[in-house]
């Protein structure tokens, strides 16, 4: 079953119980005593699939209701998610926000409602009481993705930087741990074109086809994607370019990249422990829901996969 959203203005107290209702398609259904509602950026997303499935799993051995609904990239629709999830009597909420300061106001209603939030993957700012968070360091990531640059092209090196979704706090700190660390190396390593892919496949093979055209085929040497599906159509616009030499490095650690890191297709990609993120997260929800307990995030440490360690991943098992 799946709850039909009301506009934001509309939204009535039964829609909102259904909302809740829909809670048992998530973790254990039907009679439990906890109801959490998780809104998440984007399911079109690996990343958030699989932090769905965890989320689903862990739901499952805590004994509690999870209702993930489908941000759909859109700042409009997670808010409506946050309001229904208030007036649905959720006793708790995650949420991955689509940016950082759009989803202020919402989140003021939570917090004003004094129902437990945590943020996922994706923070957000400038509210009047601190969220906890939980999810990678991406500044740190950031600074790692350079580093590999400088490890790997110690002569300099020319970069196409594809940056993610405007306004999402992922790619505003890894785009800054990258630029502090490239700039700090000096003058050889050049930001050639900077642009951002949105996340999204597709738009890294644009991106990447358009630099190589106005720039030419042998203008790079690398290039950062700050993620691994960007990072996949960057090496789709390279292969049917007929350009070769060209490192890729992406973030995500996903199985798709992983594999073809594991082949030598791809460099190296960043991993960001998705499952580790959503477990951590319902759990202090949890904890602060039946104990009491305060929920003091986490900051989880990325780590850089290239074919070396590979077989470490987290998710190498879903590598077919």
């Amino acid at each position: 079953m799946r709850f039909i959203k009301l506009s934001c203005a509309g939204l009535s107290l039964l829609a909102a119980s259904v909302l809740l209702s829909s809670a048992g398609c998530s973790g254990k259904s039907g009679g439990n005593s906890v109801q959490v509602v998780a809104s998440l950026h984007d399911m079109t997303e690996p990343f958030f699939v699989a932090v769905k499935r965890e989320l689903d799993a862990e739901a499952g051995r805590l004994g509690v209701s999870v209702s993930v609904e489908d941000g759909q990239s859109n700042s409009a629709k997670q808010t409506a998610d946050i309001e229904a999830a208030i007036t649905g009597g959720a006793q708790g909420i995650i949420l991955a926000p689509n940016d950082v300061n759009a989803l202020t106001p919402g989140v003021e209603e939570v917090i004003k409602a004094g129902i437990p939030i945590v943020t996922l993957d994706r923070r957000v700012d400038n509210t009047s009481a601190k969220v906890p968070h939980v999810g990678a360091d991406n500044v740190a990531g950031g600074r790692i993705m350079a580093q590999w640059v400088i490890d790997s092209f110690p002569n300099g090196a020319r970069v196409l930087l594809i940056t993610g979704q405007l306004g999402s706090s992922p790619s505003i700190d890894r785009t800054r741990g990258i630029k502090e660390t490239l700039a700090a190396a000096g003058a050889k390593y050049t930001i050639v074109a900077e642009q951002s892919g949105t996340w999204k496949r597709e738009q890294g093979l644009t991106v990447t086809q358009n630099v190589l055209t106005s720039l030419g085929a042998q203008s790079l040497q690398a290039v950062v994607a700050e993620s691994d599906e960007m990072a996949l159509g960057a090496l789709e616009a390279l292969h049917s370019s007929g350009v070769s030499g060209v490192k890729v490095i992406g973030f995500d650690a996903t199985p798709e990249a992983l594999k073809l890191v594991r082949n030598g297709e791809m460099a190296a990609t960043i991993e960001q422990s998705p499952m580790n993120q959503a477990r951590t997260a319902l759990q202090q929800l949890v904890a602060q829901i039946r104990q009491h307990t305060p929920m003091s995030g986490a900051s989880i440490a990325p780590v850089l996969i290239t074919k070396s360690n590979v077989n470490q991943a987290e998710r190498i098992g879903e590598v077919r």
